[in-house]
């Protein structure tokens, strides 16, 4: 004779209930947010629109150095902490480029002036590039098989290293007056303010990822960096040197973090030592916002980071609450997707 005990539906039952109470409090959320905005939409719609263009612009920033967080974590699954440090050195010498070497003193838009700042375009990406490598081939890459926490830590350090470099390149204080080769007036629609920086970090932006993109899904490059981040032994065994593709992966990380200095150099204008910190805090959670090791979820969650900011300054809560508006939205969303928006779930490598 076999006997059977029904199972306790309390513990299941609480658990709906909680999942309930999750999902009530997201909607009532989300809802008092989208009032607010309909509202603030209705009855200021030029100050809405002129936000979300700045937001948009920062947001492309954003983007720009997730991509190199959610590249090296796609591939060796380190969190590269030393990366917004890169961009902040990336600030510096772009205006060391443009000022000592190429003596660019004055702000103007002139063919010489296009010229001279793409040339920075190009060397702030190959210095940025060349220190990566540098970077993961001192220090991380003998950490490789230690245990996850030994990169980590190193790159932590890794960050702090490259602070204090920018601290005694820049100095203690804000740096500010920077000339900019970039055209400095507006467009006006509808008394909507676009200025005409925001065209250009699109013009530069968006090629950038296109081509990033095309290299990781298109090319013999792109298919070895795929094979390296899903088993690099399987890839040693197909003829791919990890080493190489690694490498390439940092420098491809560090010249969109090289680009990203420029384009914050040349729109925002200033620079400081410790920039790389909060920019990179918000690159990182970007990334992870839209699935890091996703490239596109990388792109979505920058250019959703700056549309918050944006509006959240300008028609929400303010400045000072904008971290606490952005990290709130950063944990709902973990909460209920710990993947992140677009992220994939995907066993773990043994």
């Amino acid at each position: 004779m076999t006997s059977s005990v029904a199972a306790d539906p309390r513990p299941r039952l609480g658990l709906q209930i909680r999942t309930y109470g999750y999902w009530a409090a997201v909607i009532v959320i989300l809802g008092l947010a989208a009032l607010w905005l309909g509202w603030k939409l209705v009855t200021e719609p030029v100050l809405v629109f002129s936000s979300a263009v700045a937001g948009l612009s920062n947001g492309a920033l954003y983007a720009l150095i997730a991509l190199g967080y959610t590249l090296v974590y796609g591939i060796i699954e380190l969190i590269n902490f030393a990366h917004g440090d890169l961009f902040m050195l990336g600030t510096l010498f772009s205006g060391f480029m443009l000022v000592t070497v190429l003596s660019q003193t004055v702000t103007q838009v002139s063919a010489l002036g296009w010229l001279a700042f793409l040339f920075a375009l190009i060397a702030t990406a190959a210095f940025c590039a060349g220190i990566n490598v540098s970077i993961e081939f001192l220090a991380y890459r003998r950490l490789r098989r230690a245990p996850k926490l030994a990169p980590l830590i190193t790159a932590v350090g890794m960050s702090f290293i490259l602070q204090f470099v920018g601290l005694k390149w820049n100095g203690s204080m804000q740096k500010s007056g920077w000339p900019s080769l970039l055209p400095t007036g507006a467009l006006h629609i509808g008394g909507v303010e676009i200025k005409y920086t925001f065209f250009v970090v699109l013009a530069v932006t968006i090629p950038v990822l296109l081509l990033l993109s095309w290299l990781v899904t298109k090319t013999r490059a792109g298919k070895a960096m795929r094979a390296t981040a899903q088993d690099q032994d399987a890839a040693r065994l197909m003829g791919v040197n990890v080493n190489r593709i690694i490498s390439f992966t940092f420098a491809i990380g560090g010249a969109l973090a090289g680009v990203a200095g420029v384009m914050w150099q040349q729109t925002i204008g200033t620079t400081r030592y410790d920039l790389g910190f909060q920019l990179g805090l918000y690159a990182f959670t970007a990334a992870v916002l839209g699935g890091i090791g996703n490239l596109t979820g990388a792109v979505l969650g920058g250019v959703l980071i700056g549309l918050i900011q944006g509006l959240n300054d300008s028609v929400g809560l303010g400045q000072d609450w904008s971290n606490t508006v952005v990290f709130a939205i950063l944990i709902l969303v973990m909460v209920f997707r710990p993947t992140g928006l677009l992220g994939s779930t995907v066993g773990e490598k043994v």
